[in-house]
């Protein structure tokens, strides 16, 4: 296509015609939507089974390792808040730029994210890889969660979230400029070298010694780092769109590092707000002992497969919105939200009717154990009803992050996550002992919730206004 072009780039880099503007049409939005969702699709549902099949190979080990796993991930994810929140605002300012043909902006955008990303991850790998047993204790593990190696296995993935972060970053820059089939290439390979290394490092095969649930620690890091050094090669040689020099000024732009943080405060609040509520949700179920929490930690781990479309389609919806902005288009990018949201209520409720009819099925890949078995799949049956309000609110939240309207979804997670799963959580569990069955209730109602905040926010119209 010639440089007259516009619209914003489609996943290649180049412009795609007629998306914003007088040649828009509906049918070019569900092409859009698909080419930017489906290689994410591919990538973080790759992502979600690769995961499964970790917690299917740890679950052989036994439960405690399954807690171990659990409890570490929860804490690891509430340090992983702020790198979301740069993530957020990079995407989002990018996605800005582009839309607006402005590609120096977003290249710098990308190189400052960059920086942050690998001087903040530094910080917190150290300081989760030193305080690792520290933190186990504080959410509550058991003795026997710590005889399994469950420290190790803390120490082993602190160790590597700097690799992490790094990739996520990089991979976050790419998507706000169009381009979600690197990350899939990226993500694939490292996932598949995850599951070789876990196979490998858990059980002890072709010469490697038996490791446990160590060893899955120690295959995940591995995984971060090749995972970094693809993406670092992308940005450095082989973007077309994104690209970092060394020759590259590398200190601090006051002015780009002021509007990442002012898009991404917001989120970064979400997040620990967000997970300090799921801290605070696991260490009451993980008082009901280590099988029940080993069902709910096996229930999550599935879920997080309905997820996936939700996820896919809302970097879509990030991204078209930003850039259906940038291009000065508010009323095409609001229809791009909607279509990207009609799309991926379709994906979702494929899988709740798997998830509704087959759960039992699936909880016994992991274990055995009738009565995780049970209570995994009553779970499973609660959180697949509510998967429409679940996808609505991560598509839209998506479409607001785009356009830098960051409050809202923090807004939906504080009313959410606190006021339903924690504190409705907390009366259904243990005021009124419905143990697991009242956690689960009280995180079907946590989606509703905060999918009708996140809808009502995005109908209003009024995050097509917000300055980034």
């Amino acid at each position: 296509m010639d440089s007259g072009d516009t619209g914003g780039p489609d996943i290649q880099g180049k412009p795609v015609r007629g998306l914003f503007g007088a040649g828009f049409k509906r049918s070019k939005i569900r092409k859009q939507v698909m080419n930017l969702s489906g290689p994410a699709l591919v990538e973080l549902m790759l992502s979600s089974l690769v995961n499964m099949v970790d917690m299917i190979m740890v679950g052989r080990v036994g439960a405690e390792a399954v807690t171990a796993v659990g409890l570490t991930n929860q804490v690891f994810f509430f340090a992983l808040a702020v790198f979301i929140a740069l993530n957020v605002g990079t995407t989002a300012l990018v996605a800005r730029f582009i839309g607006a043909d402005d590609p120096k902006s977003a290249n710098d955008t990308a190189r400052q994210g960059l920086m942050l990303n690998i001087i903040i991850g530094v910080v917190v790998s150290l300081l989760g890889y030193y305080f690792s047993h520290d933190l186990l204790k504080f959410m509550g593990a058991e003795p026997e969660v710590f005889e399994a190696g469950g420290v190790l296995y803390a120490k082993a993935i602190f160790g590597g979230l700097v690799f992490m972060t790094i990739s996520t970053g990089i991979i976050a820059v790419l998507r706000g400029a169009g381009d979600t089939k690197t990350p899939m290439t990226i993500n694939i390979i490292a996932n598949l070298l995850n599951v070789v290394g876990n196979y490998t490092l858990i059980y002890g095969k072709f010469g490697f010694p038996r490791l446990g649930v160590f060893g899955a620690g120690l295959s995940t890091s591995i995984s971060r780092v090749v995972s970094a050094s693809l993406a670092l090669y992308t940005v450095f040689k082989g973007s077309k769109i994104i690209k970092i020099s060394l020759k590259d000024n590398f200190l601090p732009n006051i002015e780009i590092i002021k509007r990442i943080i002012n898009v991404g405060l917001p989120s970064a609040m979400e997040q620990f707000i967000f997970r300090a509520g799921q801290i605070t949700f696991v260490r009451i179920v993980s008082g009901f002992g280590t099988a029940v929490f080993a069902a709910h930690q096996i229930s999550l781990n599935i879920l997080s497969l309905s997820f996936m479309p939700g996820q896919a389609f809302a970097i879509a919806a990030t991204t078209l919105v930003g850039q259906g902005l940038g291009a000065g288009e508010p009323e095409h990018a609001e229809e791009c939200a909607l279509e990207t949201r009609k799309l991926g209520m379709i994906v979702s409720g494929v899988l709740a009717a798997i998830f509704f009819f087959f759960g039992p099925w699936i909880i016994r890949l992991y274990t055995p154990d009738e009565e995780i078995v049970a209570l995994g799949a009553m779970a499973l049956k609660i959180v697949a009803i509510v998967q429409p309000a679940q996808s609505t609110q991560f598509i839209l939240s998506g479409g607001l992050r785009g356009a830098g309207d960051t409050k809202w979804p923090l807004y939906a997670s504080i009313a959410g996550i606190w006021g339903v799963r924690v504190v409705i959580g907390y009366l259904l569990t243990t005021v009124l002992g419905m143990g697991l069955l009242g956690a689960w209730t009280a995180i079907a109602i946590d989606q509703c919730v905060r999918s009708a905040v996140i809808y009502g926010r995005f109908r209003s119209g009024k995050w097509k206004k917000v300055k980034v």
